[in-house]
């Protein structure tokens, strides 16, 4: 038995718990969490709209951010700190789940991401990220509920928070 948790930054104590308590000991979990690549594509493309297209960017300091170039796209730092998040939400899920897992990273749009991850596994386990005051369609986030409706197996549908 393979089991996919999708760990995200307001949620994912309440799916590990889950794991913890309702999967059997034997199974594959796999913690996942998903680098969206929204914000560092926007300052990717601010960068390069602020440079022109297609011109090698000058290496000057600028002025109010000492030692970084123009030449120094805020993009690549901001997917850098996404892994870094990422990576210790997974280490702080592991450990929170206290048994042998496998842990990943992916990058690109949460929603995508993690039904591809759940392609051949057995169950999916993931937290209403939405409304936490209201039951019904908007107790899930758009990504949330993109997947909730192409997942490719089972899904444990968690409140984070006890149900309203």
């Amino acid at each position: 038995m393979t089991v996919v948790v999708w760990i995200t930054e307001g949620t994912w104590p309440t799916c590990v718990d889950a794991a913890r308590t309702r999967v059997p000991a034997g199974a594959e979990v796999v913690l996942l969490y998903v680098a969206g690549a929204e914000v560092a594509g926007a300052a990717h493309g601010a960068f390069a709209g602020l440079l022109g297209r297609g011109h090698p960017a000058p290496h000057h300091p600028a002025p109010h951010h000492p030692g970084a170039g123009w030449g120094s796209d805020p993009g690549d730092r901001m997917e850098e700190l996404a892994s870094a998040t990422g990576e210790d939400l997974l280490r702080a899920a592991a450990e929170r789940l206290g048994r042998p897992c496998t842990v990943r990273v992916a990058h690109g749009r949460p929603e995508r991401e993690v039904v591809a991850a759940a392609d051949g596994a057995d169950l999916l386990v993931l937290a209403r990220d939405g409304s936490r005051t209201h039951r019904g369609p908007h107790s899930l986030g758009p990504a949330t509920r993109y997947v909730v409706d192409h997942a490719p197996c089972p899904v444990l549908l968690l409140w984070p928070d006890p149900a309203p």
